[in-house]
């Protein structure tokens, strides 16, 4: 099982490379604002859990297992982002998801895409939904 470090290095990884054909540590470092060395311990780490093939100041390259895990992260993070709006939290939505993302199981994640997908289909509830935040709103604004 990966640390919630570790997942973030690899979810950065996997978005890197939907739309780069080169990941260097350099482009990790960056996104993360975490220095080279964080970086190389890391990968060192994902490439023990055979997450990616990497080779000091080489180029990284996920494997078959590191491709489905960071798919999962992504998706896990977008399910959280979506969750988060649908009930009109007022927050940084990005920061919460990152925040609860590491905490919740596989189960609940299923549960989350589970309502979200529902309130999505069912617009009428979806509705009935928004309606009730916003007299709850208007109540506490009186």
């Amino acid at each position: 099982m990966l640390s919630p470090s570790l997942e973030d290095y690899l979810e950065e990884l996997y978005r890197f490379s939907l739309s780069n054909d080169i990941v260097r540590v350099t482009d990790i470092s960056r996104k993360l604002n975490v220095s080279l060395p964080s970086v190389s311990k890391a990968l060192r780490k994902l490439k023990a859990g055979q997450y990616i093939n990497y080779q000091r100041y080489g180029i990284i390259d996920l494997t078959d297992k590191g491709r489905k895990t960071g798919n999962f992260l992504v998706e896990r993070n977008k399910i959280l982002q979506e969750f988060l709006t649908l009930i009109c939290a007022d927050c940084d939505i990005a920061a919460e998801a990152e925040a609860m993302e590491h905490y919740l199981s596989k189960e609940t994640i299923k549960s989350i895409q589970l309502l979200v997908t529902f309130m999505q289909e069912h617009t009428e509830c979806y509705q009935i939904f928004l309606e009730h935040v916003a007299n709850r709103e208007q109540r506490q604004d009186e």
